[in-house]
């Protein structure tokens, strides 16, 4: 359901044929046919095993929006910048090993006035499902999954303004951000990258 709720959002935020959408950790391509066929669609991920699976599906199911499916790291991609109009990330921001450096790269790939999507499992602020989270982190840990993973993790104060946050079922577990891309100012990138190094985020 928080998937189908992503693609629905990419699908709505761009109007007219053509547009360019990056999905980051495609895996075997359970989200490629529910984008719509006048988008023009790049997945990556790191697993080729993963990608094997998902170009057996374009194949299979004619899904000819698909443009290509690549083997990259979603925090150093081999994109120019402002190459697409959205990207979708979805159940990566937790497992990623710096959550902050993937969301300036996902900033620095999409065209400014462009959208970043993330669907994720973002911890709860107080109240019993933290305290539940919290029991769960040594098996979530052990999944690959890490039900502790604050959004400040991902995101700063200003993001964080710019965003819309929309729960999503199974209630409400799973989180839809939609981010506006901006321009990033030297300075921003500077920053950014001064906490990628100091802190190893």
């Amino acid at each position: 359901m928080a998937r189908r709720r992503a693609i629905a959002a990419v699908n709505a935020v761009l109007p007219g044929p053509g547009r360019r959408v990056l999905e980051v950790g495609v895996g075997t391509g359970l989200a490629l046919p529910l984008y719509r066929p006048d988008l023009r669609v790049t997945g990556i991920d790191l697993s080729a095993d993963m990608l094997s699976l998902a170009r057996e599906r374009v194949l299979a199911q004619g899904l000819h929006h698909v443009e290509a499916l690549l083997e990259q790291d979603a925090e150093a991609t081999q994109f120019a910048d402002a190459t697409f109009d959205v990207a979708a990330a979805m159940f990566v921001a937790s497992v990623v090993p710096h959550p902050q450096r993937l969301l300036a790269e996902l900033k620095r790939v999409v065209k400014p006035g462009g959208h970043i999507m993330f669907v994720n499992h973002f911890s709860a602020k107080g109240g019993p499902r933290l305290a539940v989270e919290r029991a769960m982190t040594p098996l979530g840990r052990a999944l690959g999954w890490h039900p502790d993973f604050p959004i400040s993790a991902l995101m700063g104060a200003a993001d964080l303004k710019r965003a819309t946050l929309t729960p999503v079922p199974p209630a409400g577990i799973f989180t839809l951000v939609h981010l506006p891309n901006i321009a990033a100012h030297d300075g921003e990138r500077r920053t950014v990258s001064a906490a990628v190094d100091a802190y190893g985020l």
